[in-house]
């Protein structure tokens, strides 16, 4: 029997999504891919201006409501890429993230970036998970 890849995308509501095509995440299978994600709110406001922490943790709280609707928990992600306009930020974005993924300890990349898609916006993360997988 082979492996079920259906393809579901899944949207966050964002208007650009349906504009420009894209999906904040998508599952194939057992694998679920999360596109890169700011702390952009549905208002189109950036949520925790000026704090790495606070954007980190509502755009990491964002992930896991998306993996549950995809079937899918923090206990099994593999993979978080984590864009910074700072690395200076590195220890309030690994201290929202290790409140989510200490016991996991999936594969963990951040990357200094010049800019975002807007000045207040200083950390931007996609994430892998494999359904199944949990440690």
């Amino acid at each position: 029997m082979g492996l079920d890849l259906t393809r579901v995308n899944y949207s966050s509501g964002a208007p650009l999504e349906e504009k420009v095509g894209y999906s904040r995440a998508v599952k194939v299978g057992p694998f679920v891919k999360i596109g890169g994600t700011t702390a952009v709110q549905p208002d189109g406001t950036v949520y925790g201006e000026g704090s790495a922490y606070e954007q980190t943790k509502y755009v990491l709280e964002k992930f896991v409501r998306l993996l549950d609707e995809a079937g899918s928990e923090v206990s099994e992600v593999v993979a978080v890429k984590c864009y910074t306009t700072d690395m200076a930020f590195g220890g309030e974005i690994g201290r929202a993230y290790s409140e989510i993924f200490k016991e996991v300890k999936p594969l963990f990349t951040m990357v200094g970036t010049p800019m975002l898609n807007r000045p207040t916006q200083l950390v931007e993360i996609e994430l892998e998970a494999i359904i199944g997988s949990a440690v």
